[in-house]
């Protein structure tokens, strides 16, 4: 097969459906996150690491490790993942946002990350070909989260792990709260948002974590029982969730197994993590190991 690659960038791209084709209008309006004009390899590492999972989930993949993000958008994390002997590949439905990752990756001098165009139910990458499937904040973007999720799990080796990062039914609250007050006010005001007010010098940042969060033509929320049985549908082992399900323990392997998989407890920490998730949108990662 023949691609075209305008930018540097294979464009891999079936067309889609009415509301995948919405969605990815959406973010050629505004891609998300977008990078500071100044930006450094150094800003990004500093910026991924204020999060405890960035540090975690770097240091549990194998410096050789080939890895797909899917959903990658502007590329920020499949960038900072691209270190030691790493191949990474970004693959996002959107072409602005890509162009925003191959233009930072050239300015980081990081020449093993190549950016894709294309739809994750149609990838067109080589199933079993990656050591670590990584998607975060995207299926929940999608008309069917459990299908799409089916789909990607394909391009996993056998023994490969899954990240899956999607919106909490319990940590979304205080954000739905918000989003209230926001379209009562349209969007001139919108209280208590800690993001917004860590990016007051940047209107542009601002705008699109505005349309990202709270303008959304596309999302669903789901509970860890629904992610995990996503999992046991495809043949994925579940290891742990993050934050950690297991009430008092602190997720320091990702890729380990939990010490407990209780779902009364489960559903226990869900609630506890309205608190610490809440502020940013209550996204939580689930994760696992493809049999």
């Amino acid at each position: 097969m023949c691609y075209e690659a305008p930018d540097g960038i294979p464009n891999l791209r079936l067309p889609g459906d009415r509301r995948t084709e919405m969605v990815r209008d959406f973010y050629e309006g505004a891609p998300f996150p977008d990078y500071p004009r100044r930006a450094t390899l150094s800003w990004l590492r500093g910026r991924a690491e204020r999060s405890e999972f960035a540090k975690l989930i770097d240091r549990a993949i194998p410096g050789d490790a080939r890895i797909v993000e899917i959903g990658c958008g502007t590329g920020q994390m499949s960038l900072y993942l691209a270190s030691a002997n790493r191949i990474v590949i970004g693959a996002d439905l959107t072409r602005a946002s890509l162009r925003l990752g191959v233009d930072a990756a050239r300015r980081f001098d990081l020449d093993q990350v190549q950016f894709i165009e294309t739809d994750l139910h149609h990838p067109g990458l080589r199933a079993g070909a990656f050591d670590v499937v990584y998607s975060s904040g995207v299926l929940h973007h999608t008309p069917d989260p459990r299908a799409a999720f089916a789909s990607i799990v394909r391009l996993a080796r056998p023994g490969g792990m899954i990240v899956v990062g999607v919106y909490n039914a319990f940590a979304r609250i205080p954000l739905l709260a918000r989003r209230v007050v926001a379209r009562l006010s349209r969007y001139r005001f919108i209280p208590c948002d800690p993001v917004l007010r860590d990016r007051e010098s940047e209107p542009t940042r601002c705008a699109a974590w505005v349309r990202d969060q709270y303008q959304h033509p596309e999302e669903h929320r789901h509970t860890l029982a629904e992610v995990q049985s996503w999992f046991a549908a495809n043949d994925v082992e579940y290891m742990r969730a993050y934050p950690s399900a297991v009430l008092g323990e602190e997720s320091e392997d990702l890729f380990a197994r939990a010490a407990d998989n209780w779902s009364l407890e489960g559903w226990l920490a869900q609630i506890g993590w309205i608190g610490p998730l809440g502020h940013e949108g209550g996204l939580f990662v689930t994760i696992g190991r493809r049999s």
